[in-house]
């Protein structure tokens, strides 16, 4: 058992995933040094005048929003995060009186001011729309000409650019870096853009993708370093993908950390994943999973060779990580990942016995089970390994909890995927939600279809309502949660774009880690 010559002879499934389509690209950052000190100073200057800007705007005013949504949009609200929450905490004040004062007619200021409000953790009633409405029930007819205020309309639906953009990628379901790249394009071709902030934006933009750059040259070298990819050939290799997962989860500088534990812990993910889901054995997977439960280097005994290679990389990471928080006297955080890497384990292997046994369980077994195998409590947890002073043992124990806003999340995450993968995954035997669902109503594929997005969008209501004040732990440690959500909906809009990486990804990748913005 312990060979790869014994174990050829065992027949294994395989998926045929491609190689990995950036190769040896990012180590070539190696030499890449931070902003130049022309770029620091005129990054700092930009940054004073866009400060100015937002303390000279008139306060309570639509000009004021305006100018806090582009910056949010430009992608360079990190820098003006307390102005922004000082703005919208006196504008939420006075809200019920402005938006009285507010024209009949005009929807953009009212869809506005409700997006941003909501998305500051601000619940603010929709009814509000009512005046928009005709006797009918629906939006006056006379709206269709007002392009601006039915795009904010949109966006402000999100929390209940161009147009075609937004439509398939609205503020609140896309990857940050990505929405900020192409809102930059397009303010740029907008007459009334201003300079002073567009210059900013985009000397941001390119000092942050360097930092991200060389961070992903970092990583790169420790996964060949690792030697995995070669190792288990049957398994995607995603490094740069998983970096840009990480990317959707946090792009800000204090993040660096954080986001090297996670990208690491992804491709663990990834690996266990292809591991269970096609190329183990049962009898393999009962064993792995046995030891993954010990999480003991002497758990190894008994493992195939390719696993206890795969099992050995995966207790050094968490090792490595915990090094690391020990000396803060953080360590115990460590303690809690792993407790949500045995549930997505054990998830998984529940998965496997269900193919091998041939089973097809009910919507409501189907679902206990996948909104942990979606990977987003575990990730959630992960995500909280770097991320300061606020991830408090309190707030771990909530996480632990699986509070509504991280089912939500897992389901959001489990059914988009289960959507773009229902028919290879059929062809391989596996179970999915849109099959379960079917088989369980006796509906069609199409009905199941149109059922299952409907629960997609009641969690994200629930995301969105999670995030709403007061909150159960700091708003900024909800905010992975939020990410995560948003990067089920980029990675499975069309396809698995994180599988088939050729299209959606690699656009993805090269807006946010390859090419620069002309300045």
């Amino acid at each position: 058992m312990d060979g790869f010559g014994v174990e050829a002879k065992i027949t294994r499934r395989s998926d045929n995933h491609h190689p990995t389509i950036w190769g040896d690209h990012f180590l070539a950052y190696a030499h890449l040094s931070g902003a130049t000190e022309w770029e620091k100073r005129e990054h700092e200057d930009l940054k004073e005048e866009v400060r100015k800007m937002l303390e000279m705007s008139p306060s309570k005013s639509l000009q004021k929003l305006d100018l806090i949504n582009t910056i949010q949009l430009l992608g360079v609200a990190y820098h003006f995060e307390n102005e922004i929450a000082e703005s919208l905490s006196n504008f939420y004040t006075c809200y019920e009186e402005w938006i009285s004062t507010v024209n009949e007619s005009d929807l953009h200021a009212v869809a506005l001011s409700f997006r941003l409000l909501r998305q500051q953790g601000y619940y603010v009633s929709s009814d509000v729309f009512k005046k928009f409405i005709d006797d009918q029930g629906n939006y006056k007819k006379t709206l269709v000409s007002d392009v601006p205020g039915l795009l904010s309309l949109y966006e402000a639906a999100q929390y209940r650019m161009k147009v075609s953009n937004a439509l398939k990628y609205p503020i609140n379901k896309t990857i940050v870096r990505v929405a900020t790249r192409k809102y930059i394009s397009f303010y740029q071709e907008d007459k009334s853009c201003d300079e002073i902030l567009l210059n900013f934006a985009k000397l941001d933009f390119n000092i942050l993708q360097k930092m991200h750059k060389r961070e992903l040259c970092d990583i790169t070298r420790w996964w060949k370093e690792l030697d995995l990819a070669k190792a288990l050939p049957f398994a995607r290799d995603r490094v740069v993908e998983l970096y840009t997962w990480s990317l959707g989860v946090y792009f800000e500088p204090q993040y660096k950390i954080a986001r090297n534990i996670i990208t690491k812990v992804l491709c663990f993910i990834s690996i266990t994943d292809d591991i269970y889901d096609t190329y183990g054995t049962l009898h393999e997977l009962t064993l792995l999973t046995n030891a993954i439960e010990r999480w003991n280097i002497d758990a190894t005994e008994q493992l195939p060779s390719y696993m206890k290679l795969f099992y050995n990389a995966l207790l050094d990471v968490y090792s490595e990580v915990e090094k690391d928080l020990a000396k803060e006297n953080k360590s115990f955080r460590v303690n809690y990942s792993i407790a949500a890497k045995k549930k997505l384990v054990r998830a998984y292997f529940k998965e496997a016995k269900w193919y091998h046994g041939n089973k097809v369980p009910t919507m409501e077994e189907y679902m206990k089970n996948g909104i942990q195998s979606s990977t987003s409590p575990c990730l959630a947890t992960v995500s909280l390994l770097g991320m300061g002073n606020k991830a408090t043992k309190e707030a771990y124990d909530w996480f632990a909890s699986e509070p509504p806003i991280l089912v939500a999340s897992g389901i959001t995450a489990r059914l988009s995927n289960d959507i773009v993968s229902h028919e290879r995954e059929i062809e391989r035997g596996d179970v999915t939600g849109l099959e379960c669902y079917m088989k369980e109503y006796g509906v069609t594929k199409e009905e199941a279809n149109t059922d299952i997005r409907k629960i997609i969008e009641n969690s994200w209501k629930d995301i969105n309502r999670g995030c709403l004040k007061p909150t159960a732990v700091p708003r900024i440690l909800l905010m992975p949660v939020l990410n995560l959500a948003r990067m089920s909906e980029f990675a499975y809009t069309d396809e698995d774009a994180y599988t088939f990486s050729k299209n959606n990804f690699r656009e993805a990748v090269s807006m946010v880690l390859v090419d620069p913005i002309t300045l």
